[in-house]
């Protein structure tokens, strides 16, 4: 009972077939695919598709922006492909051609995408709760704040474990030893023994002076913290995993099943805490180090360069290559500048499509202006940049120029994120200290929220729209428009014309039904009525102009030019044609009343689906007005509709 199956099929077809798909995940607003071979896709059809905003190529990665609801989108397309069965791995001919930064990307974007919803709702839960303890409304001693504490603390602590889920899926490995290896990591005894007074120490007088408290078969165990961390686990499955696929080769077959895990932990998880876990732990200081030098350089041009490019890194996913980055500086240091300055981005964005909204005379702009806006707000801003300001161009460059300012600011207040966490202003509690109370740095994450808001909806509100260009475009549209009037086909012109019921039943608002194509009119203006009867009649005169192979659908053209879809249940495609039954074809000539489809309602409920039945008039755009004839219940040949031309 998938909503979006239809859209993933058509996805799948027009990106060469599931066949060419070597992996898929999904971001917050995007599927990636890597595939066999980008030559066979058809971005165009692709870009032109109902409800794909655009298609993008970036970082070895085919990306097929869809929305906020991409996780629905993305779970279809994984039942339809039938990948959760075969998880395909990319290792292929055209992985081999991939340059070295493209790959990274790729593997950034695989390991961390499938963790950044609860990555970002934990530390929502952490920030709002040391948020209510500066306020004042419990303090940091109650019951309330510990178990929020704990909520918020859950994924971020225990970080390696659904890293290592989701990395030695990536690599092509077993995903609970990644797990278990990762689990190895946090394990709190060993923390412990970190305590009283070392056996000796290692590379004494260096930076790398470890003291040594446990050994391993006589090697020394350099004991790190490990929770947290982000580097050390991804390269321990890295190593497992090549480990494991080799053991599968050579281990027999009766005894592969518990004998490849059981030597690869046996193996591996010693050389992570002897060998790989230091090394990584010590590049992830460097890293933080590193970056911590460019923003003390200057915090202020380290702000406008992170705030003012972030959607350029954004738009060919490069900002993938960042996010580990910022992980790993909170891991290192407690804090990160790379989450804060990127942080007013969104609302510098709606700020320019607020301007859009406006100023703009184009329907398609406003349309699409106020859910952009939203999303925005929240943080979301692939549907406004898709959408609005990359096509419109101005105010791009609008949000690039605001976002750089708002970043100034924040360099300037000295603003940094303490926590992973929410997006657009959900993301403010992020920059309160852990030291508590609201101090600059906070307050200079509000002002540029703030500023950018309202600098992005002054800027394109004075120069954002090209008002000449946009009339001529106007002009040359409504032209067409005109010119397609007048030399249409009056054998197929519309006409006034009453709508008679295909069906016996109750008649309900097509807005009220559980389905969002067909409760927005996305698919045609009409109504929906709940059978009584298995029956569906023709609604008047016309030509078949589809049946669906699955019989729960069927399209008729009336001879005055109506087009009516009628669609049996919600999701009933899913049936596959079960419990429906009919001889006529597409083209088929057909009277008022004449039957077109049977159908067994009891069944089709017992099976779990909604017999709601649609009845639209898809090409709606063709009349000035569809009036419903407001009954509440109808028979077979009742009135449901007027058109009006």
């Amino acid at each position: 009972m998938m909503k979006y199956e239809q859209l993933a099929k058509d996805i799948l077809e027009n990106i060469g077939g599931k066949e060419n798909v070597n992996s898929v995940v999904h971001c917050v607003t995007r599927l990636r695919f890597k595939l066999k071979d980008e030559a066979k896709a058809n971005t165009e059809v692709l870009k032109n598709m109902e409800g794909i905003i655009t298609v993008m190529k970036s970082g070895g990665q085919y990306q097929v922006v869809i929305g906020n609801h991409v996780p629905d989108v993305f779970k279809a397309v994984v039942n339809v492909g039938g990948f959760e069965a075969n998880t395909p791995i990319a290792e292929d001919v055209q992985e081999e051609k991939q340059s070295i930064f493209n790959k990274f990307i790729d593997m950034i974007s695989g390991i961390f995408a499938p963790t950044l919803g609860v990555l970002a709702a934990t530390g929502m839960i952490k920030g709002f709760n040391a948020l209510f303890v500066a306020l004042g409304w419990y303090t940091n001693t109650t019951g309330t704040y510990h178990i929020l504490n704990a909520v918020g603390d859950s994924l971020f602590y225990f970080f390696p474990i659904f890293l290592g889920y989701t990395s030695m899926k990536k690599f092509g490995g077993n995903i609970f030893i990644g797990m278990a290896i990762g689990a190895a990591l946090v394990y709190p005894t060993l923390a412990g023994l970190n305590n009283g007074d070392p056996l000796y120490t290692l590379f004494a007088g260096t930076i790398f002076e470890s003291p040594i408290h446990i050994t391993f078969l006589g090697i020394p165990v350099i004991l790190m913290s490990y929770s947290s961390s982000v580097i050390p686990i991804i390269l321990a499955t890295y190593v497992g995993a090549k480990f494991e696929k080799w053991l599968t080769k050579v281990i027999p077959d009766v005894v592969k099943n518990f004998l490849v895990p059981f030597i690869t932990l046996l193996v591996i998880v010693p050389i992570t805490f002897i060998i790989i876990g230091p090394i990584a732990t010590w590049l992830g200081m460097l890293l933080g180090q590193g970056t911590l030098w460019i923003y003390d350089l200057s915090p202020v041009i380290t702000g406008i360069v992170v705030g003012g490019l972030w959607q350029v890194f954004v738009m060919f996913g490069l900002h993938w290559g960042l996010v580990p980055i910022a992980i790993n500086n909170i891991s290192v240091h407690g804090s990160d500048f790379i989450l804060a300055f990127n942080s007013a981005t969104s609302l510098a964005t709606a700020g320019v499509v607020l301007g859009v909204l406006v100023v703009t005379k184009q329907k398609k702009y406003k349309t699409l202006s106020i859910p952009a806006f939203i999303s925005a707000v929240f943080g979301v801003s692939e549907p406004a940049l898709y959408g609005i300001t990359l096509p419109l161009k101005r105010p791009f460059i609008i949000t690039l120029i605001t976002s750089a300012i708002g970043g100034g600011i924040m360099g300037v207040m000295g603003t940094k994120a303490y926590m992973m966490g929410g997006l657009g202003i959900f993301g403010l509690p992020t920059k309160i200290s852990p030291t508590g109370g609201l101090d600059l740095g906070f307050w200079g994450g509000v002002i540029a929220m703030v500023s950018n808001l309202i600098v992005g909806f002054t800027l394109t509100y004075f120069f954002g729209i090209d008002k000449k260009k946009e009339k001529e475009e106007q002009d040359k549209k409504e032209k067409a428009e005109n010119v397609k009037e007048n030399t249409s086909d009056s054998s197929i012109s519309t006409a006034n014309e009453v709508i008679f019921s295909p069906l016996k039943g109750k008649v309900e608002k097509l807005s009220d039904i559980d389905d969002a194509a067909f409760s927005s009119g996305l698919l045609g203006e009409g109504v929906a009525i709940t059978p009584t009867e298995g029956k569906l009649v023709s609604p008047e005169n016309g030509t078949v102009s589809a049946v669906f192979p699955t019989k729960h659908a069927i399209g008729v053209t009336t001879d005055s030019g109506a087009e009516i879809l009628m669609h049996i249940g919600m999701d009933t495609v899913q049936l596959g044609g079960k419990f429906f039954s009919t001889d006529i074809k597409q083209g088929d000539r057909v009277e008022k009343g004449q039957l077109l489809i049977e159908f067994d309602i009891e069944k089709i409920k017992e099976a779990g689906y909604p017999i709601v039945t649609p009845v639209v008039v898809t090409n709606h755009d063709q009349y000035k007005e569809i009036t419903p004839a407001g009954e509440q219940t109808i028979d077979f040949g009742g009135k449901i509709m007027s058109l009006h031309v």
